[in-house]
C-alpha cells in the first residue's frame, strides 16, 4: 500500500483526529478534508460489486504480489475535493486492532480522479463497469504498514509507477488544480483471526498541504456529509445514509430524516424516522427522491445535509414512432422513426447493429423488419437487439398506365401476421380489401378512382410472439392522375 510524507513537517498546535465510519461503496463515499488525520476501517465487503472481474485482472487492479489478495474485501470509499492549485499525497498507516497490538491488516488502495462536479454524472458507475482507470492505485505487499502516494515515511522509499510485485507500496504524488474531485478506494484484503474491523489513518500530505492544511483539500465538500448525489438502479441493494459524519460529532440530541419523494419541492410528511439514535437511514430500491437530515445537538447547534437519490430501471422499449411529417416525399421507400423508451433515464440507442447515438430518431429506415437496442448511460442495462416492423406506404401513386408508380401498397406487411389493409374513400366507403401484401390499382368495380385523398386500415394478428409495430402518425395516401 502507498503512503504520501510530507517534503516538511507540519506542526499544528492542536491535532483534531476526525473518524469516519466505514463506507463500503463509491456511491456513498464519505467526503474528507486535510485539515486533520481520518481514523477510518475497512470491516466488510461491501453492498454492491466495486469491480468488474475482468478489470481486477489487469493494470495496477491486479492483485499484486499475493495471488489470493482479493481487491473487493474490506473496502472503504472516501470523495475529497481539491481547494487550491498544487501538490497533494496521502499517507494510509494500518494500525492494529487493540492499540500496542501487533498490525494485521494490509491496506492497499486506488485513486480515480479529476472528475468536476457536473450534476447528473455517475461517476462510481463508470469506475465499476472499467469506463474509468485509477490514475493510482497499489495493491503490493505491504511490508511497513504505509502504503499511499508521495514517499514511505518508514523508509524512505520514492513513490513511482505501479509496477506488480515491487514490493513498493507507493506511488507518485498528483498534481490538482482547484474544484477537482477525487474518489479513494481502500480496502483491506487480509482478514484478522477474529474478524474483527482494522483500523487505519488517512493522513492527506504534499506541498498544497504544507503550506496550507486547512485549504489544500476543500473542507466544505464536509458539509455534504451524506455525500454526492446518487444514481442507482432498480433492484440494487439499500443504500445507507449516516448521519454519523457530520460536523456535529458525537454531541447529538435529536435527528429527523425526511423525503421530498415527488421531486416537487414540498416535504413529505411526516419524517420517514427520528430521534437521538436514528443515525441511519436505509433507502430501498425505488424510492427515489431528495432525502434530508436535520441534527440537533446538546448546545442547540444545528446540521443539515440533503441528498437526491435516482433509481432507474433496466431499459425497455415501449414503442416506435414513424414521423411522417419528416418523411422526405420524394424517397417514399425511406422513414424517420423515433424509439420511445419506458420511464425516464440516460439512454442512447443503436439501429440494426449500427454506432450509439443519444437521438431517438433515426432518419431514412427501410420498411420491414428493423432492430434496435437501448442502453442505459447509468449502468442499469442494455437490452437484447429487440425487433420492430416499420409498416411504410407510398404517401402518392400515380396509375396513369406509364408504369410509374402503378399500384399502391403497404411496405413491410409481409412480416406481419395474416395482414389484411382496407382502403376507404373520404367519406369512409370501403374501395378495397388487400390481403398477402396485394396492391391497389387505383379502381373501384372496374372504374378508374378520382385523384383525391384515400384512407386505409392495417389489421394483423397481435400475438406474443409478434415484433412491437411502429406506429404511424397518419393513415392516408393520395391518387394522382
Amino acid at each position: 500500500m502507498r503512503t504520501l510524507i510530507c517534503a516538511i513537517g507540519i506542526l499544528v498546535s492542536i491535532v483534531h483526529t476526525s473518524r469516519a465510519q466505514n463506507s463500503p461503496d463509491c456511491r456513498s463515499a464519505v467526503p474528507v478534508c486535510a485539515d486533520a488525520p481520518i481514523m477510518g476501517m475497512a470491516d466488510g465487503n461491501g453492498d454492491i460489486m466495486d469491480f468488474e472481474e475482468e478489470l481486477r485482472q489487469t493494470g495496477c487492479l491486479q492483485k499484486g504480489s499475493f495471488v489470493s489478495a482479493d481487491i473487493e474485501n474490506n473496502s472503504s470509499w472516501y470523495v475529497f475535493r481539491a481547494g487550491t492549485d498544487g501538490q497533494i499525497g496521502f499517507n494510509i498507516e494500518a494500525l492494529p486492532v487493540i492499540p500496542g497490538g501487533v498490525v494485521t491488516a494490509d491496506y492497499d488502495f486506488a485513486l480515480y480522479g479529476p472528475f468536476d462536479q457536473t450534476p447528473g454524472d455517475n461517476f462510481c458507475t463508470d469506475i465499476g463497469n472499467g469506463n474509468i482507470q485509477p490514475i493510482r492505485c497499489n495493491f503490493e505487499s505491504n511490508t511497513t504498514n504505509f502504503t499511499g502516494i508521495g514517499m514511505n515515511p518508514v523508509d524512505g522509499r520514492v513513490g513511482a509507477p505501479n509496477v506488480t510485485q515491487s514490493q513498493n507500496t507507493y506511488d507518485e504524488f498528483i498534481n490538482v488544480e482547484a474544484g477537482e474531485l477525487y474518489f479513494l478506494f481502500i480496502n483491506n484484503f487480509r482478514d484478522n483471526a477474529n474478524n474483527d474491523p482494522e483500523m487505519f489513518e488517512l493522513t492527506f500530505t504534499g506541498s498544497s498541504v504544507d503550506t496550507d492544511q486547512n485549504t489544500a483539500l476543500d473542507c466544505t465538500l464536509r458539509d455534504e456529509f451524506l455525500g454526492l448525489d446518487i444514481i442507482a438502479c432498480e433492484g440494487d441493494p439499500d443504500i445507507v445514509l449516516s448521519a454519523r459524519n457530520s460536523p456535529a460529532g458525537p454531541n447529538i440530541r435529536n435527528i429527523i430524516w425526511s423525503v421530498d419523494a415527488d421531486g416537487d419541492g414540498v416535504i413529505d410528511t411526516p419524517p420517514l424516522l427520528m430521534g437521538p439514535d436514528a443515525f441511519e437511514l436505509t433507502v430501498t430500491s425505488p424510492n427515489s427522491g431528495r432525502y434530508f437530515v436535520s441534527i440537533t445537538t446538546i448546545f442547540d447547534e444545528v446540521f443539515s445535509d440533503e441528498i437526491d437519490i435516482t433509481f432507474f430501471g433496466e431499459p425497455q422499449l415501449d414503442e416506435v414512432i414513424i414521423i411522417e411529417d419528416l418523411t422526405n416525399a420524394d424517397d417514399p421507400d425511406t422513414y424517420d422513426v423515433e424509439i420511445v423508451p419506458v420511464g425516464d433515464g440516460d439512454f442512447e440507442y443503436a439501429l440494426n447493429g449500427g454506432e450509439f447515438q443519444d437521438s431517438p430518431i433515426f432518419l431514412d429506415i427501410p420498411p420491414g423488419e428493423n432492430t434496435v437496442v437501448i442502453n442505459d448511460k447509468n449502468g442499469c442495462g442494455t437490452t437484447d437487439p429487440i425487433p420492430f416492423i416499420v409498416v411504410g406506404y407510398p404517401k402518392f401513386f400515380t396509375p396513369n398506365g406509364d408504369a410509374f408508380n402503378p399500384e399502391w401498397s403497404v411496405k413491410g406487411a409481409e412480416f406481419l401476421i395474416n395482414p389484411t389493409v382496407f382502403i376507404f374513400d373520404r367519406f369512409g366507403k370501403l374501395l378495397k380489401q388487400l390481403n398477402d401484401n396485394g396492391g391497389w390499382d387505383g379502381t373501384f368495380n372496374g372504374r378508374d378512382m378520382p385523384s383525391s385523398d384515400y384512407w386505409f386500415r392495417l389489421e394483423y394478428e397481435r400475438t406474443e410472439q409478434t415484433a412491437i409495430v411502429a406506429k404511424t402518425v397518419r393513415n392516408h395516401f393520395s391518387l394522382v392522375r
